[in-house]
């Protein structure tokens, strides 16, 4: 998941950071908890997830690192 995670988030620095699952699961916490916004402008996790599953949909990933990217947002998000 680490190496489809990086595919889809090329343009991010952090992305290259990423060793572990652990550091992945993270990662999409933070993502998904839009941690690195300002709080008055900050979307809510279900529009957070909404917009990674589609941005996950949307890109050049096989069909399998897509279910397992959407998947493992879904899983993290129901946290």
């Amino acid at each position: 998941m680490i190496e489809s995670y990086r595919k889809l988030w090329a343009q991010r620095a952090a992305a290259e950071k990423i060793a572990t699952q652990q550091d992945l699961e993270k990662y999409i916490l933070i993502e998904l908890n839009d941690e690195l916004t300002h709080p008055r402008v900050r979307k809510s996790k279900e529009q957070k997830l909404e917009l990674a599953l589609l941005r996950i949909q949307g890109s050049d990933l096989s069909e399998s690192e897509k279910n397992g990217l959407s998947a493992l947002y879904k899983n993290l998000a129901a946290k």
